[in-house]
């Protein structure tokens, strides 16, 4: 080498670094890496420091993605890999070691990697800027969230005041309707009440024309015998006597037949006018009736006797709207204890919709529901099944409905069960044991 070589002025080394690494902003941090990651591609492998030569096989396009933090963590550890790559980028991208590049970034990276007093303050500058950034991002998001709040804001006071419109609506409506309901109550008190009297008016009128026919009946009775005595007296009399009395004994039972077809024409004349009141006034013949309904006073219980043979039992079961009320398990374990069961409540459930197309009585029939898998679908017609719900016996649900039926309605109750039968006696209900039913059904 010609010895005025060594004069020649080498290119010059950078100098310590004087920056905070830790403290770097994150687009500095990226940019160092970005140039190193450039220069570790061509670098000789003598200028590579060990920790950096897996990044430097990696591609071109990967090399900072991925090992940007070796590549900083190299720059700022070795400042043989910094010379490496200041020298590096002198020959091939030169701008980017101008510290007086306007772009603040690219200005503090050249200061950092060539060791610049100044580099502390192209950092802070950067770091200044990139604070100002986020403040200004997060001025901007702050102010769209309270827009959106506002514009929110403003669609939930519109929807409260139509809330608010939709309410005062809805309450002036149901005030309306409530009223309207009010007044048709007080015309239906009137209704009831005069139908009340009606009715009242009716029973006294049937209950006087019965007096009246009681005392016809006497008195044609008393009558017929005074002729009867009058008739033997005089037996020795002309056969004109003895028509006579023939003749009175048949006017006395024309004027008795005459009484009572009156009796029972007036009876259906009111029966009648107490049915147009009931269709005038929508009332239903399997419901409550209005008198049911009164509070303050109850009716007179009657005796009501046991039950303890087929033909009482068909007595009952003749009455107008009866209705049969059966204890199923406790007349199928009584009769057929032997079947399942499933097969018990089936035998049973037939029997009872005989019985019930035969007398026309409304039949109920109540199993324990506890261990029931299936509950058949649909049952005969004329019969009512029910299955108790779970905690809740038969014999609660069978003094409901025996309590749920209007005073005055026979209700017939087989079980053999004292305690029910006796509950149910005090209820005005007609208890009837397991084995009489069973007897009746063994007629069917």
């Amino acid at each position: 080498m010609p010895d005025h070589d060594l004069d020649q002025p080498g290119p010059e080394e950078p100098g310590e670094s004087t920056v905070d690494w830790a403290a770097l902003p994150e687009p500095l941090r990226t940019r160092l890496a970005e140039l190193g990651a450039d220069a570790l591609g061509e670098m000789a492998k003598v200028d590579v420091p060990q920790s950096l030569r897996p990044v430097a096989r990696f591609a071109p396009t990967k090399r900072a993605r991925l090992g940007g933090a070796q590549v900083v963590a190299g720059l700022r550890d070795s400042a043989n890999f910094r010379t490496a790559v200041v020298e590096w980028l002198r020959k091939n991208r030169p701008s980017t070691l101008e510290i007086t590049s306007p772009d603040p970034v690219t200005a503090a990276a050249a200061a950092v990697l060539q060791g610049e007093e100044v580099a502390p303050h192209y950092v802070e500058l950067v770091s200044r800027r990139v604070g100002d950034a986020t403040l200004r991002a997060e001025r901007d998001a702050a102010i769209t969230r309270l827009e959106r709040a506002e514009v929110e804001l403003d669609r939930l006071r519109t929807e409260r005041a139509m809330l608010d419109d939709a309410a005062e609506r809805i309450r002036a409506e149901a005030e309306v309707e409530l009223e309207r309901l009010r007044k048709r109550l007080r015309e239906q008190g009137v209704k009831l009440r005069e139908a009340k009297d009606l009715a009242a008016s009716a029973a006294a009128e049937v209950e006087k024309a019965q007096l009246n026919a009681e005392q016809e009946l006497k008195r044609i009775t008393a009558e017929r015998d005074r002729e009867r005595e009058r008739a033997e007296a005089e037996k020795s009399k002309a056969q004109r006597a003895i028509a006579d009395a023939e003749v009175a004994r048949q006017s006395a039972r024309e004027a008795r037949q005459a009484d009572e077809v009156r009796l029972a024409l007036l009876v259906d004349t009111l029966d009648g006018a107490v049915t147009g009141l009931r269709r005038e006034l929508a009332l239903g013949g399997t419901g409550p009736r209005p008198a049911d309904l009164v509070r303050g006073a109850s009716a007179a219980q009657g005796a009501v006797g046991r039950v303890e043979d087929p033909a009482a039992l068909d007595r009952l079961l003749a009455l107008p709207t009866v209705h049969l009320v059966v204890d199923g398990y406790n007349v199928t374990k009584t009769g057929y204890p032997e079947l399942s069961l499933s097969d018990q409540r089936d035998r049973l459930v037939h029997q009872l919709a005989v019985l019930a197309a035969r007398t026309g009585a409304e039949v109920t029939l109540v199993f324990d529901g506890a261990g029931v898998v299936a509950v058949p679908a649909a049952a005969p017609r004329g019969v009512r099944v029910l299955f108790s719900d779970p905690g809740v016996l038969a014999d609660d649900v069978i003094r409901a409905l025996v309590t749920a039926e209007p005073e005055g309605r026979p209700v017939v109750v087989v079980t053999s069960d004292r305690a029910v039968a006796d509950s149910v006696r005090r209820r005005g209900a007609h208890p009837v044991p397991s084995a009489v039913l069973l007897a009746r059904l063994g007629r069917v």
